[in-house]
């Protein structure tokens, strides 16, 4: 069956090396950071792709979409890999398509909008831009290894969303073409408003060959680190900073103790048993940040330049969701819930939390700002995992006090998070992908059956 399959797609797109069947290949292919969740890992360890194939050209995906539409092979489109919930994890076998080699930067125009390829690292096109004078709206934590593509249909936001809020918001997508799974496949541009058809769905309604990404006027940035003796003087502090319309910031964060104790590499910034926050400010404000922290009873730790993704210490790296894997490292325990606290009433649910779970859970905070430029102090805590049972018990207390919870537990898009509510995405997989084919499973409220009636 697979080396049926393998032989196929080799005349498919006429070159083998570029069509892979070797197990331990197609297995690291297959995969993401899954594992993040010990609920996705046990669910997901087993799933594994038949065949990898590495197209260069759109023509190539469109070949693939319809030799597989012909025989019902399913498609898993996969990125870089960094994403955290089983995006790429092929659930019924079939094609890997990995689109790591179509990774092409075309140009950045004018007024700043990158044309490029999904294949396209994030750590390059970030070095490039700003050589050209201009920067990243925003980016994970994973910018190193990331890509615009896998960025675009499997993550939400990160570092830079404190200014230019997440993928969704303020038209940092402008357009993009999309390969479809109809009977005959073909190019679909998505620009302005349509792009929400097909942004975040995790490759289910559609395979991205090009995309425009505006970006934003480069900053010259600096890393700033502040310690305090209690989570709230922090909190109150960086959400200071984040609110503040005349700070010019990149990324706001904190993390209560002993979170800073999981980064061994910077252990110069952290202080024992302190609340640490990390911002990356103007360099011109570096001074006045530094001021500021100080009035509020803060002791800076450390700062330096940014200089680009290879900036050393590269303090990021510690944020967003690379905070649980250093938090994994020290204990494997621990896991993670993503989070989104009211501005209004967040400490008030902090302090319920803290009444109820105790350091079972361990705030860590990334401010954001939404759609309507409101600034929310969005999270990604840290909870210790004791079984599947006590985590799902968490999650329902805090959509029970109002915290908004975007379920990384689960490997289905409707509470995952992102998913919209008015069902444009499903109704593009009803367009776009008929038969069901591209990533199978992963849009529960999608059923191939129901559109035969």
């Amino acid at each position: 069956m697979i080396e049926t399959l393998a032989s196929e797609l080799v005349e498919v797109i006429g070159d083998p090396k570029r069509v892979i069947t070797a197990p331990a290949v197609v297995e690291r292919l297959s995969k993401d950071f899954y594992w993040y969740s010990p609920m996705l890992k046990r669910q997901l360890e087993s799933k594994v792709g038949d065949v990898v194939v590495q197209p260069v050209s759109v023509a190539e995906v469109l070949a693939v979409a319809r030799y597989a539409g012909e025989r019902g092979v399913p498609i898993t489109v996969r990125g870089a890999g960094t994403g955290n919930y089983g995006q790429c994890i092929p659930l019924h076998g079939g094609i890997v398509l990995d689109l790591a080699l179509m990774d092409k930067l075309e140009e950045i125009t004018a007024d700043g909008v990158a044309v490029c390829q999904p294949g396209l690292r994030l750590a390059p096109l970030e070095i490039e831009a700003r050589k050209q004078g201009w920067e990243l709206r925003m980016y994970p934590s994973t910018i190193a290894k990331a890509s615009v593509g896998g960025f675009l249909a499997g993550g939400s936001g990160g570092i830079g969303s404190v200014a230019h809020g997440g993928l969704r918001d303020f038209d940092t997508v402008r357009a993009f073409e999309v390969v479809t799974m109809e009977a005959e496949p073909r190019v679909v541009l998505h620009e302005g408003a349509a792009v929400h058809e097909i942004l975040h769905a995790w490759g289910t309604n559609g395979i991205l060959t090009r995309i425009w990404f505006a970006l934003a006027p480069a900053v010259e940035w600096s890393q700033f680190t502040a310690a305090f003796d209690s989570y709230e003087e922090a909190f109150v502090f960086a959400r200071i900073i984040a609110e503040g319309k005349d700070w010019t910031k990149r990324l706001v964060t904190v993390f209560e103790w002993p979170i800073p104790s999981f980064f061994t590499p910077v252990k110069q910034v952290v202080r024992q048993d302190k609340t640490l926050v990390l911002i990356m400010i103007a360099s011109e404000q570096l001074e006045m940040l530094s001021e500021a922290a100080a009035t509020a009873r803060g002791e800076v730790t450390f700062t330096g330049a940014y200089t680009g993704p290879r900036t050393q210490p590269l303090l990021s790296d510690y944020t967003w969701n690379h905070t649980t894997l250093w938090a994994m490292k020290a204990d494997p325990t621990w896991t993670y819930i993503q989070a989104g606290f009211s501005p209004a009433n967040c400490m008030e649910q902090f302090r319920l939390l803290r009444e109820r779970y105790g350091k079972e859970i361990l705030f860590h905070i990334e401010f954001m700002k939404n759609g309507e430029g409101i600034i929310i102090p969005g999270g990604i805590p840290l909870v210790y995992f004791t079984g599947e049972e006590r985590l799902n018990e968490l999650i329902a207390y805090c959509r029970e006090i109002g915290v908004f919870i975007a379920n990384p537990h689960v490997n289905y898009l409707e509470d995952g998070g992102r998913f919209r509510g008015d069902n444009l995405q499903l109704k593009a997989k009803q367009k776009y992908d008929p038969r069901g084919l591209l990533n199978p499973g992963k849009m529960i409220s999608f059923h191939a059956e129901a559109l035969k009636k």
